[in-house]
């Protein structure tokens, strides 16, 4: 396993490959577990709840999750292939954040409850229903899956103050 680099934001190369459609994955085979453990591990490591594998670079229909609080044993999920087949009518609005657009939080408004069909780690296809945290968490994930952020979801104010940011926080990261 291995802790890759999370593209952010504030670059023209970083943005171009987070703005781009993952393809999706022809088969669950050890290469493409290993590509999910590096990710689990990255994930881990920033540390997040959620990521995308377009997030390191690696544009595919691949996701993983871990929406164990804090003291908890860890939960990961992993999502191949991910679609959502229902979502409910009924919206809410929830304070998001991403990796990608690392120290900016702001509220998105999405269904409340979903459906989704997805192959888990070991190849075998799942169907469930998500709801709450989870709801939010895998439809934020699946929109980096299209290519889109969850500033894309706010109006260009917003998402140019947070672009902004996000270069600051970057920049004296990088002095650091």
């Amino acid at each position: 396993m291995a802790i890759r680099r999370i593209l952010t934001c504030d670059t023209p190369a970083d943005t171009a490959v987070l703005k781009t459609v993952s393809k999706e994955v022809a088969a669950v085979d050890d290469a493409l577990r290993a590509l999910m453990d590096d990710m689990l591990e990255t994930m881990y490591d920033a540390p997040g709840i959620g990521l995308a594998a377009v997030q390191i670079g690696e544009p595919v229909r691949v996701i993983v999750m871990d929406l164990a609080r804090e003291g908890e044993e860890p939960q990961p999920r992993y999502f191949v292939n991910p679609k959502i087949t229902w979502r409910s009518e009924e919206v809410g609005l929830y304070e998001e954040g991403c990796l990608s657009v690392p120290e900016y939080f702001d509220e998105v408004e999405r269904p409340v409850r979903v459906t989704l069909e997805y192959l888990d780690y070991d190849g075998k296809p799942v169907t469930e229903e998500a709801d709450g945290l989870f709801a939010t968490c895998i439809q934020h994930e699946m929109d980096h899956l299209e290519g889109v952020l969850f500033i894309d979801h706010l109006s260009r104010l917003r998402r140019d103050r947070a672009v902004t940011k996000v270069k600051k926080v970057m920049r004296s990261k990088a002095a650091a």
